[in-house]
């Protein structure tokens, strides 16, 4: 049931091919003219830009070899193609004809919860499953696509607002509500989306992402067939409510039942490997192992941060979930939550996710800024000596 887990996260689609290649057409856009399909392409080297990775497991060693020697052509989108065909691009597949023409292709889970080592070159290495996609440009890879009509159609604007609202979002960041309440972007005029969150360390943790309205199955059926666009079975009647939901409501998509259903068979295999995933040790070496033994101290005592973040899972058991005001941020990204609150985030593997920020927004861009934040709104009155012992103790996790 593990393997078969492991290989539904990294490699089945749900049928979603029918949505990204047959429907949007975007792997026109990534063969490019001279292929088969429509404008320049898509290299190696643009694919990696916008945070795709290659898995180099997949890879024969004769082309690994090549890779190493700088004999393959990363500017090519004919070499992309190539790294399809061998099944290599995490989370995407390709559908090639017998004339080997890409004529589809499909996402998988793995597309933004996970990433690669770099143990050949940045972008290339061995599959860090659970891992959030945080150098994943969606929007950018999105607006590739030559039919954005679909969009348009369920969102009621022109493509240039589906442009505009796609190009806002930027690496590592993903908007799952859009589809369902139809906010672009905050009253402010900023981005709406989110952090692609971790799917790692999710053993005994009670509610994902992070807003916290589902489970982790709840998650993979709402994402499976309704982000993804797969073939299945997703259900929620909070979803169909016109104030909140207007897109939801009138799309239908709170109550999916794509035909044949090829997700809901497969959702308890997933869950079962998704639990499995452990959240990843710290580097020897990246942080002061003095000063963590200082700020665990300071995290049970001094600094409450244990009345929540509950050690060992680092989250509260049972309804881990707060409102707005009691952790002291605005309430935009809860209130597109039936819950109107936010979840306690899990804190173990917390220095893989240092990248583009802390919080469901990245708000704050260092550890220190979120001790700090919480030091003023708790009135903690911590020492800075104190706040750099926290922030070691954190990267310990």
């Amino acid at each position: 049931m593990l393997k078969q887990g492991k290989d539904i996260f990294r490699f089945d689609t749900f049928g979603d091919e029918a949505f990204w290649g047959d429907t949007l057409h975007l792997h026109q856009a990534i063969a490019g003219e001279k292929l088969g399909g429509v404008g320049p392409g898509v290299s190696p080297k643009t694919a990696l830009a916008v945070g795709l990775k290659v898995d180099l497991d997949a890879l024969p060693a004769s082309l690994v070899d090549q890779l190493k020697a700088g004999k393959i052509n990363l500017d090519d989108p004919a070499t992309t193609l190539a790294l399809l065909k061998l099944n290599s691009v995490v989370g995407v597949t390709g559908h090639f004809d017998q004339q080997g023409k890409l004529v589809s292709m499909g996402i998988q889970c793995a597309l933004c919860h996970s990433t690669v080592d770099d143990a050949l070159v940045p972008g290339i290495g061995h599959r860090l499953d659970g891992w959030g996609a945080r150098d994943l440009n969606v929007g950018a890879i999105v607006s590739l696509a030559p039919n954005l009509q679909p969009f348009s159609d369920l969102l009621g604007v022109d493509i240039a607002t589906v442009k505009k609202v796609l190009g806002s979002w930027g690496p590592g960041c993903y908007d799952a509500e859009l589809d369902k309440d139809g906010k672009g972007l905050r009253p402010d005029g900023k981005r709406a989306c989110t952090l692609i969150p971790p799917a790692y360390g999710l053993a005994g943790v009670n509610l994902h992402t992070w807003t916290g309205f589902g489970s982790v199955p709840y998650w993979n059926a709402y994402v499976g067939a309704t982000e993804m666009h797969g073939s299945g079975t997703f259900y929620d009647a909070r979803l169909n409510d016109k104030a909140m939901y207007p897109i939801a409501a009138k799309s239908g998509s709170y109550n999916s039942h794509g035909k044949p259903d090829q997700l809901t068979s497969k959702l308890a295999a997933l869950h079962f490997y998704q639990l499995a995933i452990p959240a990843p040790k710290p580097p020897a070496g990246s942080y002061d192992q003095t000063a963590a033994r200082l700020g665990k101290v300071v995290f049970e005592g001094k600094g409450k941060c244990a009345t929540c973040h509950v050690p060992p899972l680092y989250t509260e058991p049972g309804n881990n979930l707060h409102t707005p005001s009691e952790i002291g941020v605005d309430s935009f990204q809860a209130d597109r939550s039936p819950t109107h609150m936010y979840r306690t985030a899990p804190l173990a593997g917390l220095w893989s996710r240092q990248s583009r920020g802390f919080y469901h927004d990245g708000r704050f861009q260092t550890l220190d800024e979120v001790i700090q934040h919480y030091d003023k709104h708790f009135t903690l009155g911590l020492s800075p000596e104190e706040s750099k012992e926290l922030v070691e103790f954190m990267k310990s996790l």
